[in-house]
């Protein structure tokens, strides 16, 4: 494996999953409400979506980023839809007092669920098109064996920022009262709720896109 590669790909996979925004929310939502492991398996889910993207977009699949792309205003209309019944939900959801265990959720449930969502942002193929380039990496006639240590350096990358974010705010769980997490969830389910909608108000004012 070139480490040189998979170092970039590291980087790139940091780069796209540190900037907070509504999955993160989500993430630190169960993260808080359910426990550090389901926040982290839901990060993961989100991790998976980018790694595929960046194979797509390294491994120049014309047809599917083609067909992704062209099709992007769909996507981002569900994914606007899905982010503001998920901070709906968020918002309504009543804590249960803190305990040492983890909620009930189904963990394939956390990691399916996060997978669409971030799945559903036509926007981070585009991000691996035009970033891909930056960092010294030819995506065009990439070869699969040249594209591994990137595309596994992507995965780490984002899958360690889930595992720190998730873990961290785990560790202090336990001293959150419930006050403190309905008040949580009612900030986040705005905010989540507001990136639904700021996405579906772009895409109204975007021009063409009633034709």
């Amino acid at each position: 494996m070139d480490l040189d590669l998979f170092i970039h790909g590291i980087i790139i996979g940091l780069t796209l999953a540190v900037p907070v925004g509504p999955i993160s929310l989500v993430c630190i939502h169960r993260t808080v409400a359910a426990g550090r492991l389901h926040g982290i398996v839901s990060g993961l889910g989100v991790a998976s979506a980018d790694t595929l993207y960046a194979a797509v977009a390294f491994l120049g699949l014309t047809a599917v980023s083609g067909l992704i792309i062209s099709h992007q205003t769909l996507f981002r209309l569900l994914a606007g839809i899905a982010l503001i019944l998920v901070g709906i939900q968020v918002f309504r959801s009543v804590p249960a007092a803190v305990t040492a265990g983890d909620g009930q959720e189904p963990y394939l449930q956390d990691y399916l669920s996060l997978f669409a969502i971030a799945g559903a942002n036509p926007l981070t193929i585009i991000f691996f098109i035009t970033i891909l380039p930056g960092f010294g990496v030819v995506a065009q006639g990439a070869t699969l064996i040249a594209a591994v240590p990137v595309v596994a350096g992507i995965f780490i990358g984002s899958a360690v920022w889930w595992i720190i974010l998730c873990g961290s705010l785990g560790a202090v769980r336990s001293r959150l009262s419930t006050g403190n997490l309905r008040q949580i969830n009612r900030i986040s389910g705005i905010l989540i709720a507001g990136f639904g909608a700021g996405m579906l108000i772009l895409l109204l004012a975007a021009p063409g896109l009633l034709r």
